[in-house]
């Protein structure tokens, strides 16, 4: 059975968007797509059906990640059908918390943070680019790339210890 993970962020136009291209990117190279699937969505619904912010896919272009993923709002179904869900900061992890259906699905959201620290332990979150100029860009692609390596390290520990 496949571990299935959801990157969320507010608009799911940044972060968690890029999270998902890393992350499936990863999965792909390391021939590992029949053990995980990964999907995003955000908090906020404003953005719903958009492609991922160009100035995040311009950034993400010349890595060898192709942001295709469809921008839509997370749902109560994602907190049955995903068994490990990562916000990008800590007002998306509130606004899980709330949307959680019940305390036992609250159980599956975690911080992106968690898997980011050992690259960037001066940041206590994925910050949102969106204000940002090129640079914010690169750094939240730069944390990623390092966070969903250390998350794919943990859970194939996990898959091939547990």
């Amino acid at each position: 059975m496949k571990q299935r993970i959801l990157f969320v962020c507010l608009g799911n136009i940044c972060r968690s968007p890029a999270a998902d291209g890393i992350m499936q990117a990863l999965i792909e190279r390391a021939g590992l797509e029949e053990f995980y699937e990964v999907d995003s969505a955000g908090t906020y619904s404003g953005h719903r059906g958009e492609l991922p912010d160009p100035r995040m896919r311009r950034a993400a272009e010349p890595r060898g990640y192709h942001l295709n993923h469809r921008s839509r709002p997370v749902t109560e179904e994602d907190f049955e059908r995903f068994d490990l869900i990562l916000a990008m900061d800590d007002n998306n992890y509130e606004n899980l918390h709330r949307l959680a259906p019940s305390r036992k699905a609250s159980e599956r959201i975690f911080r992106m943070v968690e898997f980011t620290r050992e690259s960037h332990p001066d940041r206590y979150y994925v910050p949102d680019p969106y204000y940002e100029g090129r640079e914010g860009f690169e750094l939240v692609l730069d944390m990623l790339e390092a966070g969903c390596a250390t998350l794919l390290n943990y859970l194939e520990d996990q898959r091939n210890n547990g």
